[in-house]
């Protein structure tokens, strides 16, 4: 499960960098550039939620050495 959230994290990462690669800094909220400002707001929602995940992993683990 730990493997599978790093990889995850890891396409968040890359799909962040190619998603600001499409955004147009002049005008943001237009074309392409607003379907790629939605991904990079989607895409760190998913990267905090799966450190929120890893988080509560590593408690659970040592909630359970205990």
């Amino acid at each position: 499960m730990k493997i599978f959230i790093y990889i995850l994290m890891g396409l968040a990462v890359v799909n962040l960098i190619f998603n600001a690669t499409k955004l147009d800094f002049n005008s943001p909220m237009q074309g392409d550039s607003q379907i790629a400002v939605i991904s990079i707001l989607a895409t760190l929602c998913v990267f905090i939620l799966l450190a929120i995940l890893q988080v509560s992993l590593k408690i659970k683990e040592k909630h359970e050495k205990r």
